[in-house]
């Protein structure tokens, strides 16, 4: 890890809320979210993450997304860091990977791939509460909800803020992720949020 990425702080704060979430399946503390322009090298971005967080790999359809996500595999199995797969069931399968995470769209999905692959991590993603309990009740194991604070992502709607997440995290009846411009100078402000964990793209990316 190089000197100019640092996220201990960050790590920390991850670690200290899953310990405190009592999640009844374990869950990673920190997500990574690839993304093709502001995670140009994902494998290398892998390497950078402590064991027991995960990767989540979003390919957008890539023409090398089985490469990609086969060298994903192979990194992160001698890590032990997890492998999620967006939004793609069947790369998942052909990478072996440890799971996969949904879009809101498709988080109905959940319960056909929670019986067709029972030892899998489910997440899906939720952009407002009703979302986040939709997507519980299909079947996920945790909603990664966001954008929490302001985020450079095309898709981020007005950020959650952390007041905002607590009370969503209360309502969404299971465990919660929080992503959206997330990283070491506002990760802490996150602890009373009862999130299990925290999620980022640029915020676990080496720059």
């Amino acid at each position: 890890m190089g000197a100019d990425f640092d996220f201990w702080d960050l790590r920390r704060t991850a670690w200290s809320l899953s310990r405190r979430a009592g999640a009844q399946k374990p869950l990673p503390p920190l997500l990574l979210f690839t993304d093709p322009s502001r995670t140009p090298d994902p494998v290398a971005a892998a390497r950078s993450l402590p064991a027991g967080s995960a990767v989540v790999y979003r390919a957008f359809g890539a023409a090398d997304s089985l490469r990609v996500a086969r060298a994903l595999r192979q990194v992160t199995r001698r890590l032990g860091v997890g492998l999620l797969i967006g939004a793609d069931p069947a790369l998942a399968r052909d990478c072996a990977a440890d799971g996969v995470h949904l879009p809101e769209r498709r988080a109905h999905l959940a319960g056909r791939l929670r019986r067709a692959h029972p030892d899998w991590l489910i997440t899906a993603a939720a952009h407002s509460l009703p979302a986040a309990r939709r997507g519980l009740a299909f079947g996920a194991d945790a909603v990664v909800v966001s954008a929490v604070f302001p985020s450079r992502s095309p898709s981020a709607g007005a950020p959650l803020g952390p007041m905002r997440l607590a009370a969503l995290t209360r309502a969404a009846g299971g465990p919660v992720f929080a992503l959206g411009g997330i990283n070491t100078k506002n990760a802490r402000r996150l602890l009373a949020s009862g999130v299990v964990g925290l999620a980022a793209v640029e915020g676990l990316s080496p720059r």
